[in-house]
């Protein structure tokens, strides 16, 4: 059973702070994380409700939508020089979502172990902010975080083969999505974009934040259990693996993996999985996915098998 856990957010009048998680609930199946924060009682604690300095957005004022499946807020990253698999498996690293619900995953932890020739992921994690919450959080991405009034590009001519963070917001009237390249690769003065460097710092700084939102693991979250996963099947000939799995799925076939005729859909051969087909596979705590299984079709041919967590509002 898991329990999702109200996040405690402090005045974001101090940017550098992270925002703090503190438990509604305990029980059974909680994820553990680290202890509540000194002096704090059972039921949720909330920081004032205040406007962030530098921000033109009062908290309590940004209307949103409020569905559980409403992408409000995120922070991905995509692109640059990488494999095909591993561009379909990428996830989000934060989403807020109307109802106050996060879905996150630190970039910068480091990796558990690879299951042979399986890499495996951390999973993702997830709590509940109230509306006071939601409303600072938001107020400082529209604010402080630069997301009110940035373009909906900012480039890097000096940096080839990099990735593209992307910064989605649908709140307070204001729905776009910004795409930097090459964030936190400073442009030489003189050079085109050397302008955008306080954008580029605010860009930044805000992803930083949402993405070290329960303070590096020190107040706790829940592991994300996702309803579903998007099972990634690529043709591998000639691979040599000392653990290569016999197709482990009598009732699906390698024809069951297909991409997408949609341009903007997912390309790559892929399929729903359920927890059942991937229990027979033989791979452990794969709720944040893995990439590069070995498995080998009934007829001989040799296929890598990547998994990725499916969002709230995905389907496939």
């Amino acid at each position: 059973m898991s329990h999702h856990r109200r996040l405690r957010v402090p005045s974001i009048l101090a940017l550098s702070a992270t925002l703090l998680l503190a438990a509604c609930s305990t029980g059974p199946g909680t994820s553990p994380g680290g202890s509540k924060p000194p002096g704090s009682s059972g039921a949720p604690s909330l920081a004032p409700s205040v406007e962030p300095s530098g921000s033109s957005v009062p908290v309590g004022t940004i209307e949103h939508k409020t569905g559980a499946t409403d992408v409000v807020l995120r922070f991905e990253e995509g692109g640059g020089f990488v494999m095909p698999a591993f561009m379909a498996t990428t996830v989000p690293h934060f989403t807020l979502y109307g109802d106050g619900t996060i879905v996150f995953r630190d970039p910068m932890l480091e990796v558990p172990p690879a299951q042979g020739s399986a890499f495996v992921m951390n999973p993702m994690r997830t709590a509940k902010m109230s509306e006071e919450q939601v409303q600072e959080l938001l107020a400082h991405a529209l604010g402080e975080g630069g997301l009110a009034g940035a373009r909906a590009n900012y480039a890097n001519d000096m940096v080839a083969d990099a990735s593209t963070a992307i910064f989605t917001i649908d709140a307070g009237g204001i729905k776009k999505q910004v795409s930097v390249y090459a964030l936190g690769m400073e442009v030489p003065a003189g050079q085109p974009g050397a302008a955008d460097g306080p954008a580029r710092a605010a860009f930044q700084k805000l992803g930083q934040t949402l993405t070290s939102v329960d303070a590096g693991g020190t107040f706790p979250t829940d592991v994300y259990q996702p309803a579903g996963y998007r099972g990634i099947l690529l043709e591998a000939p000639g691979v040599v693996a000392p653990d290569i799995k016999e197709w482990p799925w009598p009732d699906v076939a390698v024809t069951d993996f297909v991409g997408d005729a949609d341009p903007n859909g997912i390309g790559v051969p892929h399929r729903t999985m359920t927890t059942d087909e991937l229990d027979a596979l033989g791979v452990t705590d794969y709720e944040g996915g893995f990439q590069g299984a070995v498995v080998r079709a009934p007829d001989g041919k040799t296929y890598t098998f990547s998994l990725r967590p499916l969002l709230p509002e995905e389907t496939e």
